[in-house]
């Protein structure tokens, strides 16, 4: 889960935590990647839950910054592909996303 909004980098897990379940309607205890973004757009948070504990990524680029989507309310769900190019500094909007293999039906 990507929150497209800029958030107040001062904020620890359980304040980040607070905001994904209020304002983002997200269940920070549920083991999804909740990324947020700060207003220059050169670090981020990652939030998940590992089982046992709030788990706190924090990254900044040396040079650069971070493509993000348009500042608007709410969330945007990244692939593992998108995500990991959003991480590498990459423009993940350029990705493709892999089609998915239709199911078998039958044997045959």
């Amino acid at each position: 889960m990507l929150a497209t909004r800029p958030v107040d980098f001062r904020c620890g897990a359980h304040s980040l935590a607070a905001l994904a379940a209020s304002v983002l309607r997200q269940d920070p205890f549920d083991g999804a990647l909740i990324v947020f973004r700060c207003k220059r757009s050169d670090r981020v948070k990652i939030l998940f839950w590992d089982g046992g504990g709030l788990v706190l990524v924090w990254k900044q680029l040396q040079h650069g910054a971070f493509r993000w989507p348009p500042v608007v309310d709410g969330v945007m769900k990244l692939s593992s592909v998108e995500f990991a190019a959003l991480f590498d500094g990459l423009d993940w909007g350029r990705i493709q996303s892999v089609q998915r293999i239709p199911t078998p039906t039958a044997a045959g």
